[in-house]
């Protein structure tokens, strides 16, 4: 086994700038493997730089000298559990910003208010962000709700549940502080509304809005043992496309399962083809790829 070291010695000269030798084949789909098992994610072949890079920029920071060792590193002991959970951190959290799809916002936004107004005066409205990242779509879905609650003349009842894999992201998530290039590209009117200057050209989420939205850590593989149900939105978009297209449907299917009746789906336009389960209903879009849920006498 190669050797590792938490700290690399001063006289090992350049550590950081060193090379390591090119991942071979064997080690690419080991590693293909096991993220895989872990996470349900498929890294294709054009991946294999992404992965060496992210993979070397964390072996340097603890002195690991060879893919093969950090690998070992990663699958071994209680210490490896620990290294795992910062690896995937890396590996999963993807850039993202506010209001990154108008489309698909603007559709869950007519839906809420085409919903029968004694049905959002009787109880909250429920969404879900699934594989939130740091937080900026289920903030915008609560913005969203709020901006439509004060349409329909209603009280602002209901709340957002975002989820994802990564520790660090969600933790970042709960924070509800952004650096200002995140909303680029957002209506000034609601920037100026729900967002307040912070320190370092950063911005923070306003309190009525931060209130309204929670985090939680999870795996899609375990939707399972997931909480959530009865949900009236699930959002899930920019994840289904790391994953093999019978892996998604298994994902999808799970989702919808935890959809309320009447409930909305929407997805990331072509994450996902050939799929029509019978307790859905596609909803007519061009530019977004979304399903109701029936209602039990339409199943």
């Amino acid at each position: 086994m190669a050797e590792t070291r938490n700290e690399p010695s001063q006289s090992s000269g350049n550590w950081f700038l060193r090379r390591f030798p090119e991942m071979d084949e064997a080690q690419f789909r080991q590693w293909q493997s096991l993220l895989e098992y872990r996470t349900g994610m498929t890294l294709m072949p054009d991946r294999k730089s992404f992965l060496e890079t992210n993979l070397g920029i964390r072996m340097r920071e603890i002195g690991c000298a060879s893919f093969q060792a950090y690998y070992e590193k990663v699958v071994s002991g209680s210490e490896g559990v620990v290294e795992w959970a910062t690896l995937v951190d890396r590996l999963t959290v993807q850039e993202t910003r506010f209001q990154r799809d108008p489309e698909a916002f603007r559709l869950v936004s007519d839906y809420i208010r085409t919903r029968p107004r004694d049905f959002l005066k009787r109880r909250p409205l429920e969404a879900w962000s699934v594989g939130c990242s740091t937080g900026e779509e289920p903030y915008t879905l609560a913005m969203l709700l709020n901006e439509s609650m004060i349409q329909l003349a209603l009280p602002p009842l209901f709340g957002v549940t975002g989820s994802d894999i990564s520790k660090p992201a969600i933790e970042k998530a709960h924070r509800g502080l952004f650096s200002s290039r995140k909303l680029i590209g957002m209506d000034e009117e609601l920037k100026n509304r729900y967002f307040r200057p912070a320190e370092q050209n950063s911005v923070s989420i306003v309190e009525s809005i931060r209130r309204r939205v929670c985090f939680t850590r999870l795996n899609v593989l375990d939707l399972k043992k997931a909480p959530m149900h009865g949900m009236n939105i699930i959002f899930c978009q920019n994840l289904l496309i790391y994953f093999r297209q019978w892996r998604r449907r298994e994902i999808v299917t799970r989702l919808s399962e935890r959809l309320a009746p009447g409930g909305l789906l929407v997805l990331g336009q072509g994450e996902l083809t050939d799929w029509q389960p019978p307790c859905l209903q596609r909803v007519p879009s061009e530019n977004v790829l979304a399903w109701i849920r029936r209602q039990p006498d339409e199943e």
